[in-house]
């Protein structure tokens, strides 16, 4: 099991805060050095603020895009690689992102487009497909979309990103990479309900250790501890690959029956572990970050109407999915719109993070090029 992030978020009242950014910097190097100690690998550690409308409020646009680059500029010196400015929650302001995505490379966030208490906003659910829209056609290869998704119902202390954002005292939460246990447990029984008392137990001992190690860290330098965020995180590792974990219990491929059964499973056990948990900590479908997810893709044992009914009974949503380059923003807020209605309807944290490919359709290949995903071919949007 791996440590995915160690995720600060702090409050900034104004971006000139550098000493704040400095010592969540600090402390993050900190922690990761005492989960390593306990032989834990970290594989990133982030920060992330409160909404950037809060800290930018009454900047032009000129003014934002450049507090914003003088931001990066700091994380680069400190050598902090993911840092996210939170959300925006006015049209005005979501339209600026493009830009603020086009100027920076290290820096990440998102837009809300609805709660359980005021509903969808569906102007925000439009200018959020804009955004995606434009930053496919402005970063190579779409890429830029990467570091940007719209949301619904998520609260603050996801230790995820793009999603991530902060309110409140400077506090820190753990997200996990839980791949090689859910294949370790479905490795161990091809029968539904014992997999999940298996895996629960797995579960159990493995994070009480990451908890313990966490509290102690809190208590030592005095800074709030959210708790675990127990999402399956993906890989690109064949062998700790979620869908593949999936095959493993059911004996078909992803997509095929069985497989809303299993999430739903999973998703009951991640919520249901005596540790104190944060964030989405339910079951995480990122199709370009998990190398069986991509190869099922390829397959297409699966389309965005399934990853929508996958969302019913766990989450994260839409996300890392390649889709064609000549795709309208209608159809981009519909896919929008559809996923905050799930995350509304049933009072859960969702998210869509798309990949329009430019200059490519339906059937072909992505190139992203990055470290961080896996090509796979470019889904339907009908």
């Amino acid at each position: 099991m791996k440590i995915r992030t160690i995720t600060t978020g702090i409050s900034l009242q104004s971006p000139q805060e550098q000493e704040t950014i400095k010592q969540a910097a600090d402390f993050n190097q900190q922690a990761k050095t005492i989960f390593a100690q306990q032989g834990y690998e970290v594989q990133t550690t982030r920060i992330a603020t409160n909404a950037w409308e809060e800290y930018l409020q009454g900047c032009s646009q000129i003014e934002i895009i450049n507090q914003v680059a003088s931001l990066e500029h700091l994380c680069q010196s400190l050598n902090v690689q993911f840092f996210n400015i939170g959300y925006a929650s006015q049209p005005q302001t979501i339209d600026i992102i493009p830009d603020i995505n086009k100027n920076t490379s290290n820096i990440y966030c998102s837009t809300k487009i609805g709660d359980r208490q005021t509903g969808i906003n569906f102007e925000n659910a439009w200018a959020s497909a804009k955004v995606i829209k434009r930053i496919s056609q402005e970063t190579e290869n779409g890429y830029g979309n990467f570091r940007f998704c719209a949301w619904a119902n998520c609260q603050p202390g996801i230790p995820f990103f793009p999603t991530a954002y902060h309110a409140g005292e400077t506090s820190f939460a753990i997200g996990l990479e839980l791949g090689n246990l859910v294949m370790q447990a479905f490795s161990q029984d091809h029968n539904l309900q014992t997999a999940e008392k298996h895996l629960q137990l797995l579960l159990e001992l493995e994070l009480s250790k990451v908890a313990a190690i966490a509290e102690q860290i809190s208590a030592k330098y005095t800074i709030k501890y959210q708790g675990i965020d127990t999402s399956l995180a993906p890989s690109l590792d064949k062998q700790n690959s979620i869908a593949f974990a999936y095959e493993t219990l059911m004996g078909r491929k992803f997509g095929y029956q069985g497989t809303l059964a299993i999430s739903g499973m999973l998703t009951r056990v991640l919520k249901n572990v005596s540790v104190k948990i944060c964030g989405y900590s339910g079951l995480m479908l990122p199709v370009c970050e998990d190398v069986g997810l991509a190869t099922r893709a390829n397959e297409q044992t699966y389309d965005l109407t399934n990853l929508l009914l996958y969302s019913a009974v766990c989450g994260c949503g839409l996300d890392t999915i390649p889709i064609p380059g000549d795709v309208t923003i209608d159809q981009i807020a519909a896919l929008l719109i559809d996923m905050a209605t799930l995350a509304i309807k049933l009072d859960k944290p969702l998210s869509a993070r798309l990949f329009p490919i430019p200059g490519k359709k339906a059937g072909e290949m992505s190139i992203f090029n990055s470290p961080y995903l896996v090509d796979c071919k470019i889904f339907t949007i009908n």
